[in-house]
Formats: C-alpha cells, structure tokens, sequence
C-alpha cells in the first residue's frame, strides 16, 4: 500500500504550519451557505493548535483571475472557521505574501491560527510560478495539504510549495487518501462500482479504468441509456449520446472480456415530461413507450443491484442513477443509498463515494454520514478513480 507523511510524521510544536486548506465554499450574500469543508478542515487546525503549531492557513476561492477582486475575499471565512474550531480567533492577513502576510504570520503565538487572502489574487498561484512558492514557503517551517480536492491541480500552493518544505497530509487529506486506496488499491472482494451521471463522454476513462479492476459495475443515469441504445434498443426521447454507439459497444466488450460483471437497468421510470411530479411508469427497456424518456431506475433494477452489494465487500460510487433533484426521479438514487448504508453500518461493506453530485444526491437520501467515506472533492475525486497521479498528492509520497 502506498505510503503518504503525514501529522504522525512531523514535529510541530513551536513551528510555522503553512496549512493548505479548501475554503472554496458556497456562499451568498457575503455568507457561507454550506460549511462542510470548514468543518471537515476543523479537526486538523485543533490537533495542530493542541501541538503547539503556529497555523497559517491559506487556500484560493472562486475565479479572480490572478488579480485581487473583493467579491473572492477571504475575509467572510473567518467567522465560520473560528466558528468551526470551538471559537478561537483568526487572525486575517491582508495577502497571502509579503509584509502583510509577514506581520500577521510574525505575531502568531503557538497554538494561534491566522488565514491569509485569497492565494489565487496572484497569478503566480494557478501557474505553479517558483518565486510565488518561494514567497509563500518564507511564511513557514513546515507544509500540510488537508486540500485532497485542490490536489489535481499542480499549482504554487499544492505542488511546488510542497517540495520547498517538510510535507504532510493534513488529517483530512489523511483520511480521503486511507479510504481511496482502501477501496481501489487493496479492496476487500468482491470490488464493486456504482457509475451514473449524464453523459458516457465524461466519464470514458472512469468506465476503461473501473473495468480492470472492479469485480461488478452497476450503470445507471443518463450514461445508461447509451450503452442501452448501443445495443439496438430504442429508448425513445430519453438523453442518449448517438454518436458514442461504437464506443458504448466497445465498453461493453472490454467489461466482457475482463470478465467484469456489468449491471444495465432492465426497467425504468419514464415520463412524457421531466417536471417535479410529473406522471410516470416504470417500463422495461425493451417496451420505452417512445414519446416517453427514462428519468430513473426501475424497482427491478434497483432489486439486481442491490443483489451485487450484498455479495460486495467493497464499493465505489460516483454519479446518481437518476434525476434524483426531481421527485419521483429520486426513488431509484435514494433506494441505493440506503441500501448501501445499511450495509455499511452492518459492517459487511466498505462504503466509498464521491462527486458534487453524488454528495448531494447521498445528501437527499440522508445518508452522508452512513457511509465509510464520503468525500467533497470532484474533479480530484474522479480523476484518481481513473488511475491519474494527482500533483498534490505524488508530493506527500514516501517512495
């Protein structure tokens, strides 16, 4: 199993802990609407604070171009983070370089925590520039990544500042990278996959990478009714990509060959409009009524892919099976969900998922906290359930 530095592995006390975070967080009205990355960030600031450290904490949000822009401020963060780590105060720092980022840093006691600005108010940040990092690792002794969802961009603040100083996952980062490679690199078997969403196209090397190694993969969502299509069925009006019917059938052979059980729904729900309460019936795929479109997995299916976690160990999850945001298009994403946590929480399955929107579809079915792991990050997500090396994360490697 691969091995990452983490807390365990440095000494803190006393010293300077640039600390990567993700405070990219909703917000609206100068207010943040969801606090789950700070929350998730809080345990790693407290255990460092409790060692002694003295806690720079930097991160980017939104898109301000290189240039400072006031509506991308920091600023609105403090609160919710003081908030999130029990009411200890913040100090903020006008930049995240130079002397104003060099008084607040300076005036930092152990145990202290400080944020600075915006780290993408610099060009320097999205362009992994040498001499931003250098500016940036003269704030401390030592660097900590809790940032798993920044860690496929190889930028000043993940990759090269990484290599200027001691390095180390933070508790967070810890976490995510234990439960991915739990799941992918040494599962417990039978490894399965639950993969949906809207299009195949975004997720080609998703599907070729699962392939190889999941032992069952379960398709459903939009995706689904390419792979039906490829294989002659009509799915009348239902979003299908056409043009992808070779490429489908492809995937198809390949799963076929690498002897990887792949589950395609047998029933849907369809309705002649996708509209909140729209009428619906659920059809098998070989009768779609054609004026109508598939929004959701029907119960048989949901019975068949209940029936390979039961035989599971492990799973992987990225995508809803359906068009969960609209009821009744939910009942097929929220029926899975729940099964998987029950299964979890029996403690005979590994429970692994990940994705904006599969977070907000385990969110709708009430089942975030059910699960082994259930990580925020997207594109970082997706990218190391296709076997990429993440920028951010080949730098807290031990070899």
């Amino acid at each position: 199993m691969t091995r990452f530095r983490t807390l365990d592995d440095l000494d803190v006390d006393g010293k300077r802990v640039l600390l990567r975070a993700d405070l990219n967080v909703p917000m609206q009205d100068g207010r943040v609407t969801d606090a789950t990355r700070i929350e998730r960030l809080a345990p790693t600031i407290t255990e460092l604070a409790g060692r002694r450290a003295r806690i720079v904490v930097m991160s980017h949000f939104g898109r301000p171009k290189g240039k400072p822009a006031p509506e991308f401020s920091l600023r609105p963060l403090v609160a919710p983070l003081s908030r999130a780590i029990g009411g200890r105060a913040v100090a903020f720092a006008e930049d995240c370089i130079g002397a104003p980022a060099e008084r607040v840093v300076a005036a930092l006691a152990p145990g202290e925590v400080a944020l600075l600005e915006n780290l993408r108010f610099h060009a320097g940040e999205e362009k992994n520039d040498p001499a931003f990092a250098r500016s940036l690792a003269a704030l401390g002794d030592l660097y900590v990544d809790d940032a798993f969802s920044a860690a496929h961009r190889a930028h000043a603040s993940t990759e090269a500042l990484a290599r200027l100083l001691p390095a180390a996952a933070g508790r967070l980062m810890q976490a995510e990278l234990e439960a991915l490679t739990k799941a992918l690199e040494s599962p417990q078997r039978p490894l399965a996959a639950i993969v949906g969403g809207a299009k195949v196209s975004t997720k080609l090397a998703l599907l070729d990478f699962l392939i190889a190694k999941v032992d069952a993969l379960a398709i459903g969502g939009a995706m689904a009714n390419t792979l039906l299509f490829a294989q002659g069925i009509a799915i009348g009006k239902s979003l299908c990509e056409p043009d992808l019917a070779e490429t489908a059938r492809a995937i198809l052979g390949r799963a076929k060959q690498a002897k990887c059980r792949l589950v395609l729904p047998s029933d849907v729900v369809v309705a002649r409009e996708f509209a909140a309460h729209a009428p619906s019936e659920v059809a098998a795929v070989e009768r779609i009524p054609p004026e109508t479109m598939a929004l959701d997995i029907g119960p048989a299916t949901v019975k068949s892919i209940s029936r390979v976690l039961d035989e599971a160990r492990t799973l992987v999850w990225n995508g809803p099976v359906g068009a969960f945001e609209t009821a009744p298009f939910d009942a097929g994403t929220v029926a899975l969900a729940r099964h998987v946590a029950e299964r979890t929480a029996a403690g005979k399955l590994l429970s692994v998922a990940g994705g904006g929107d599969t977070v907000s579809a385990l969110a709708h079915a009430g089942v975030v906290d059910r699960l082994s792991y259930v990580s925020t990050a997207g594109g970082a997500f997706l990218e190391w359930l296709e076997g990429r090396e993440l920028p951010g994360v080949a730098a807290l490697r031990i070899d």
